[in-house]
């Protein structure tokens, strides 16, 4: 299929002639519903599965409808602007247009297009092969829903720890999903992986989370009993030959099913933020350290807490607003206690810590 429209509401009205979705399910994200079409039983099997927590009846108008057509290799007619890569990256995997009523962008290395704007939220291609995208997409529909109405996006798994919400950010690959995994297999709740939105109300900071299962390394897996039926024999064989800092390095990534991993935790998408830990350790012979410090003094750990929101995000009036500043974020957490964990990686050590602290 050939865009060639720079009007949104064409393109959107052309792929839903040609691809018409016949088949829906309802999610329910705190108090954002939204309805999603597809053309594909195995699509919509798919995003029943994996969303099955969050499944909700037919009723009132969603806040979004997302429509999803598995399609052939979609060419855009006009010309696409390269996605600068994140800091420390170098691959462009995205480039997108701006239309006179909304966004297009297209994954480099998947083919798939997304064209999103008011009213209008579809993704086309090879959807099938690509259904992480797809998620991705649904839960960028409520994290923009969330942002309208206030919030600031922050980069951070959540866990409920013995009641207490607790926010996990860190440098790149340095365990957020793996802690908060311990700390389920401890009786913690999950409330996100990966991404949080915080909302202040009058008495109290919230932080909401994302339905996104946890992706996490061979390594996670390996040390983690709870996770063990995720690979089978031959692989666990496999990693547990390598070292440790080779599986701390290793991108092979598994989604880990709250539910059939942690029977006795549930998925929350909301609670009360009562502390924040930054891990800035890394694998060493030295033990794990863990002090309060105040972000206003340390500007270089509050730039791991902090996230930009992206191609995925056009505000309500249909442009991109500036992203959050660092004042921003100071002022939303407030008093929230901040601990800095260093030295060497000890996840143990890290949860006996909490169990004293909360």
């Amino acid at each position: 299929m050939m865009l060639r429209s720079m009007n949104r509401k064409s393109i959107a009205e052309a792929i839903r002639n040609t691809y018409p979705p016949l088949e829906n399910l309802w999610v329910r994200f705190g108090e954002c519903t939204i309805a999603v079409r597809t053309n594909d039983s195995e699509i919509l099997s798919g995003l029943q599965t994996y969303f099955h927590p969050f499944l909700a009846p037919e009723e009132g108008p969603p806040a979004y409808t997302i429509s999803v057509h598995e399609a052939e290799a979609v060419e855009i007619g006009f010309p696409l602007i390269p996605k600068r890569p994140d800091p420390g990256k170098t691959r462009i995997k995205e480039e997108y247009v701006d239309l006179e009523d909304g966004r297009i962008v297209r994954k480099r290395l998947t083919g798939m297009v997304f064209i999103f704007g008011e009213g209008d939220h579809i993704a086309i291609g090879p959807c099938k092969n690509n259904l992480n995208q797809i998620i991705n997409f649904i839960n960028n529909r409520y994290i923009q829903w969330m942002l309208d109405a206030g919030g600031i996006l922050a980069h951070a798994a959540g866990v409920v720890f013995r009641g207490l919400g607790i926010a996990i950010a860190g440098f790149s690959g340095m365990g957020k999903s793996t802690l908060s995994l311990h700390l389920l297999r401890e009786g913690a709740d999950f409330v996100s992986n990966d991404r949080l939105v915080l909302e202040k109300t009058s008495d109290r900071l919230l932080m909401h989370g994302v339905a996104k299962l946890p992706r996490i390394n061979p390594g996670t897996i390996l040390n983690n009993p709870n996770l063990h039926g995720l690979l089978p024999e031959n692989d666990i064989e496999r990693y547990s030959g390598m070292t440790a800092e080779t599986l701390w390095r290793l991108e092979e990534k598994y989604d880990a099913p709250i539910d059939r991993c942690f029977p006795k935790s549930r998925f929350l998408l909301c609670t009360p933020l009562h502390a924040l830990l930054i891990l800035n350790w890394k694998p060493q012979d030295k033990p794990m350290d863990m002090q309060t410090v105040s972000l206003n003094d340390r500007k270089d750990l509050l730039a791991t807490f902090q996230k930009a929101t992206g191609l995925f995000y056009l505000g309500s009036r249909g442009f991109k607003p500036d992203d959050p500043t660092d004042m921003d974020y100071l002022e939303r957490l407030g008093e929230t206690p901040i601990y800095e964990i260093t030295g060497g990686v000890d996840f143990e050590a890290v949860i006996d810590r909490c169990k004293h602290l909360f």
